[in-house]
C-alpha cells in the first residue's frame, strides 16, 4: 500500500534496490494502467525528489501526457521532437546531462537542466516513455538508466 512506502537512504543504487520491491508491491494485482503509472511516478518523486517525473503515452503520431508528479507539463510531443520524442523514435533510453545542449529540446519548464527518458517497450513497440527531469545539471547516469529500465519493465501494459 502507498502508506507503506519508505524513503531509503544510501547510494543511488541502494535506493533503487530498496525501492523496486516497494514498486512491485504497488503494481501487484492492479490492472489499471493509469493507477500504476501514477503510483510509479509518485514513488520515484517521493524517493528522489526530482523536479518532474511522469509518463507520456503513444496516441497516434504523438506522445500524450499521462500521470506525473511536478510542475505543469507539455501535453503533446511529436515523434522525434525533444528528448521524449527522440527516445520514442529511437526506442532507447536517452540520458541528457544538459538539456540546453540537446538539439530540439522542448523547454516545458525553464527549471529543467538535465533529463533521462526511458521508453516503455512491449513486443517490440514503444507504448510510451518515462520522463524524468532534474533542476541540476548531469543528475542522471548509467545507474539511473539501468534501474529505471528495470522499473518500467515491471509496469503491466
Amino acid at each position: 500500500m502507498a502508506e507503506d512506502l519508505q524513503i531509503i537512504q544510501g547510494t543511488r543504487a541502494e535506493q533503487y534496490e530498496a525501492l523496486i520491491p516497494q514498486i512491485k508491491g504497488l503494481l501487484e494485482g492492479e490492472p489499471d494502467l493509469v493507477a500504476n503509472l501514477a503510483n510509479v511516478a509518485a514513488a520515484l518523486k517521493e524517493q528522489f525528489g526530482w523536479l518532474w517525473i511522469g509518463f507520456y503515452l503513444v496516441k497516434g503520431d504523438e506522445l500524450v501526457l499521462g500521470p506525473f508528479q511536478g510542475p505543469v507539463a507539455c501535453t503533446r510531443i511529436r515523434k522525434g521532437r525533444g528528448v521524449c520524442g527522440a527516445s520514442w523514435a529511437e526506442a532507447r533510453t536517452l540520458v541528457v546531462p544538459d538539456v540546453e545542449k540537446f538539439p530540439g529540446h522542448i523547454a516545458c519548464s525553464s527549471l529543467s537542466r538535465s533529463e533521462i527518458v526511458v521508453p516503455l517497450i512491449r513486443n517490440g513497440a514503444v507504448l510510451g516513455v518515462l520522463d524524468v527531469d532534474s533542476a541540476e545539471l548531469a543528475t542522471f547516469d548509467e545507474t539511473d538508466r539501468e534501474f529505471l529500465e528495470q522499473i518500467v519493465a515491471l509496469i503491466p501494459f
